[in-house]
């Protein structure tokens, strides 16, 4: 049941175009945010906003490259331009390879570590300098992985690393920005129904009985319930939460 409780927030949404960034920004839209949808193709996140005007939400769609500063100081330009100031932001922008250690070529690792980390420690840089800018106040969440910080896979090394990072810039900038009024948070969900969950041939009967055989809870979590994480962080029943890690797993990492 959609409350409107964001009704008149601005928000902005990496990844925006597919997966979880795509429902999150949805989600938002439907308690009242107008969000600006960022992406590398426009055409993916324009499918997004046809899912937002079809629920009666607003949204502007910005194609940008999270990797390069420049894009990224332009995103938040446009993001901001007509609007008076930025009160959510979702760094929810990301890519998996999975492969040994010794397998994997450096192009590879550093490709996944520039998108992980280096791109969501960009935005969040330049989202705490527009949210300071603005006087303060604001929420920022971070999508890290269980697969990290609180989790590891043989094979997933590279991704592990890059988002291991990301929980821990998520709790560095939160004890930085609070005093301003900027709440920093992140969400590490274990396998969602999204394309990601699929290993190379896999289909739905086998990513799931994959998944059974390892999580406590037997099954993928719905895109739903990462995003309502997702929400509950950015409502003000999270006032009093900063540089928490919220962990939707199934019980996997416990």
């Amino acid at each position: 049941m959609n409350t409107g409780s964001l009704n008149g927030k601005n928000a902005l949404v990496t990844g925006a175009g597919s997966g979880i960034g795509r429902h999150v920004a949805i989600a938002l839209a439907a308690e009242g945010a107008r969000v600006v949808l960022v992406g590398r193709r426009i055409a993916e996140l324009q499918q997004t906003g046809v899912e937002i005007e079809r629920k009666g939400g607003s949204y502007l769609a910005v194609e940008a490259d999270i990797t390069n500063e420049v894009s990224v100081q332009t995103l938040l330009d446009k993001a901001l331009a007509g609007r008076e100031r930025l009160d959510i932001a979702v760094n929810g922008a990301g890519m998996f390879s999975a492969g040994t250690i010794d397998e994997t070529e450096l192009d590879t690792f550093q490709k996944i570590l520039t998108t992980n980390t280096v791109g969501t420690w960009l935005c969040l840089k330049h989202e705490i300098l527009a949210m300071k800018h603005q006087g303060g106040n604001g929420v920022i969440i971070n999508i890290a992985s269980n697969v990290g910080y609180h989790l590891t896979r043989p094979g997933t090394g590279a991704y592990a690393a890059s988002k291991a990072a990301v929980t821990v810039l998520t709790r560095t900038a939160a004890l930085e920005a609070i005093s301003h009024g900027i709440r920093i948070n992140s969400v590490s969900p274990g396998p969602v129904d999204t394309s990601m969950s699929y290993r190379v041939g896999e289909d739905k009967a086998a990513r799931d009985t994959r998944v059974a055989a390892t999580n406590p809870s037997r099954r993928v979590a719905s895109l739903d319930e990462v995003s309502s994480a997702v929400l509950w962080l950015c409502s003000d029943g999270a006032a009093y939460t900063v540089g928490q890690d919220l962990v939707v797993d199934g019980g996997a990492s416990v």
